[in-house]
């Protein structure tokens, strides 16, 4: 079943402080000089695990760093640009160049209680796909209830 609603209270004011800090410093970067590209992202929540996907079409995945220190899951890499020319080809003449290209960093605090060590990455036609698990002590469980019988004192 998929729900559109937020996950929980913690996890929604992070990503909305990641969005506020992408915002902040990267939407003004359009002088052409200094372009930065921001991949989209999406964080969903599993009873077992956080899923990150990020749309990298055009990146190669030997490319992609993905690092993961005091609970941020940073990914970072470089998207090449097409518009390359070669000294061989003389002069090029560009009319659109509206291909975003460049560096990128996206970073995702997640809840404290996650399986760093366990973290699984893979990318497939341009989309990188971030398995999370929560750590067992996250993970809800049932406890049974143990039934004893009262000792009588004789």
């Amino acid at each position: 079943m998929l729900t559109t609603r937020s996950l929980s209270s913690t996890l929604d004011r992070m990503l909305s402080l990641n969005q506020a800090f992408d915002d902040a410093f990267f939407s003004g970067a359009h002088d052409g000089a200094a372009r930065v590209w921001v991949p989209a992202l999406d964080v969903a929540e599993r009873k077992d695990a956080y899923l990150i996907t990020l749309d990298l079409p055009g990146v190669d995945p030997k490319d992609v760093d993905l690092s993961f220190e005091q609970n941020v899951l940073t990914i970072r890499g470089t998207k090449p640009s097409t518009l390359v020319a070669s000294p061989d080809e003389g002069e090029m003449r560009v009319y659109a160049n509206e291909r975003v290209s460049g560096t990128f960093e996206r970073s995702v605090r997640l809840p404290e209680f996650v399986d760093g060590d366990r973290i699984a990455a893979h990318a497939t036609h341009g989309v990188l796909e971030i398995t999370v698990p929560k750590a067992q002590a996250a993970q809800p469980r049932k406890i049974e209830i143990r039934h004893t019988q009262p000792q009588v004192s004789a």
